[in-house]
């Protein structure tokens, strides 16, 4: 049995998880901006109010998510679902795990369901060291999608041909060039050439 504060934390975990805020899922549902805010969730009476079906239907026919799907999601029941590659994100440089666009070909496998994914060429990295953090911290596993397209501001997962693998957010993208924003302002940004990198793409998830 969920409480209020059950639906409305995952809710709010929702937002994060898909790189917005509860606002912004609402207008991406075509809702008021305001229908999930702190003060929609105590009535005057001091009553505690849930979201309505309605717009958590709406919500959730946004991100791909079914009911089901939500309930795990609010109680942390694990999900069953197709198996996705996850590897080591130092391996991830090394010959033979990846192929020239980017996809797995080697590698350990967890059976990983997410949800509103619905691309199935994704595969998980698992993070190592700190130049990411604290927004991505040694033993956290991302998701990377090569089919997704790349625009200015999402974070990447790229690897060079001298085998660096490295997550940065991206800047800017030319027709010679890649800029990339360090995660870790205790790293350098990057700025690449075209031709010195195998491939890029998208972070789409993180389990932290």
């Amino acid at each position: 049995m969920f409480s209020h504060h059950d639906i409305w934390a995952a809710l709010d975990r929702l937002a994060i998880h898909f790189s917005t805020s509860p606002s912004g899922l609402a207008r991406q549902a075509g809702l008021d901006p305001t229908t999930f805010n702190k003060s929609k969730r105590m009535a005057s009476s001091g009553k505690q109010r849930w979201p309505s079906t309605e717009s958590l239907s709406k919500v959730l026919g946004v991100v791909g998510m079914s009911f089901e799907d939500f309930a795990r999601f609010a109680d942390g029941t694990p999900s069953h679902g197709p198996s996705i590659p996850v590897i080591g994100l130092a391996q991830a440089g090394d010959d033979g795990f990846f192929d020239d666009a980017g996809f797995p070909v080697g590698g350990s496998w967890e059976d990983v369901r997410v949800p509103g994914l619905q691309d199935d060429n994704v595969y998980a990295l698992q993070i190592a060291g700190d130049s990411m953090a604290p927004v991505l911290r040694a033993g956290d596993k991302i998701l990377v999608a090569p089919n997704e397209t790349v625009r200015r501001g999402d974070r990447v997962v790229v690897k060079t041909i001298d085998g660096e693998v490295m997550a940065k957010e991206l800047h800017r993208q030319t027709a010679h060039k890649i800029e990339l924003i360090s995660l870790n302002p205790e790293y350098d940004d990057r700025i690449l050439s075209k031709e010195d990198v195998q491939w890029m793409a998208r972070i789409v998830w993180v389990s932290q």
